[in-house]
């Protein structure tokens, strides 16, 4: 088995590895600790990225700086925090692994997971808080989404701090994958990760099955374009591969929820609507 990350300090992994990391960060763009001292948020440009342009950028910046230490399987929206040009702060959004229903039976057409969010070590403590609450407005202003899912996990000490100071709604500590499974080439997944397009794609090509362009487009497959033998022995293989991976249990993580509308009056009505359909409680304070 490989070694899996334990974590077990007072302070979380988040403010653990800022530590770590400053002095070769400050180094890197050549910033001194007073300078640093001086930096305001106003020192920073906030915008909505392509994935196309920033994914590789994004993706060394999250693997550095952020406790799961990859990017998430299916990001669909990527915001930036950026000092003079250099990135300082993401916000990756995302499909939920599985839709709640927190606004009703149309939540999945609402609804948006935060699902990577890092800072560097020099930025301002507060810029984390500032590029969420930019990037919810941006989303509800840009598109049709109004309730924000975010995940902190107890494995790396966190009781989602951050999302207590941008106001989210506390769901409880029951959430998140219960277990992970890991590769042959000692990468630690969820079971999302063998129901992905490039799995299927690949179990199908070494079992022999050419696959047809139709089936797939983008991350999305049609099962229901394909054979009826195909689809059964896609699946299979897709289990198997899952069953003989090794296995570990996972902590639950704790949830948050932030309800947005396009203006004041929305806003009221679907918190009112949120605030009747959940279970809410107090922010969590022990780690």
């Amino acid at each position: 088995m490989t070694e899996i990350r334990e974590y077990s300090k007072n302070h979380c992994w988040q403010y653990d590895i800022r530590v770590n990391n400053l002095h070769e960060d400050l180094k890197q763009i050549n910033l001194s600790e007073k300078e640093m001292k001086s930096l305001r948020i106003k020192d920073f440009d906030f915008a909505f990225e392509e994935k196309e342009l920033v994914y590789e950028s994004v993706k060394t910046f999250i693997e550095r700086h952020e406790w799961l230490g990859k990017i998430s399987l299916y990001p669909t929206h990527i915001f930036t925090a950026r000092y003079n040009g250099i990135l300082a702060g993401v916000v990756v959004m995302d499909m939920p692994a599985a839709f709640s229903k927190a606004l009703g039976e149309n939540t999945k057409t609402l609804e948006r997971l935060i699902s990577r969010g890092a800072c560097i070590s020099w930025s301002p403590k507060n810029l984390a808080s500032k590029l969420i609450a930019f990037s919810m407005k941006w989303m509800v202003k840009n598109t049709q989404y109004r309730y924000f899912t975010a995940y902190s996990d107890s494995e790396a000490k966190e009781l989602g701090t951050i999302y207590q100071a941008c106001n989210f709604y506390y769901l409880g500590k029951k959430f998140g994958a219960k277990k992970q499974f890991l590769l042959p080439h000692n990468k630690w997944v969820s079971d999302r990760y063998f129901r992905s397009r490039s799995v299927y794609k690949k179990l199908a090509k070494e079992a022999g099955i050419t696959w047809d362009d139709t089936w797939s487009k983008g991350d999305k497959v049609y099962f229901d374009k394909m054979p009826e033998n195909t689809v059964k022995k896609i699946k299979q293989l897709s289990k198997l591969f899952q069953e003989s991976c090794e296995c570990r249990q996972l902590e639950p993580k704790r949830k948050y929820g932030y309800v947005l509308g396009a203006n004041k009056r929305e806003t009221k009505q679907l918190r009112k609507l949120f605030e009747s359909r959940n279970k809410t409680y107090p922010y969590p304070k022990d780690r």
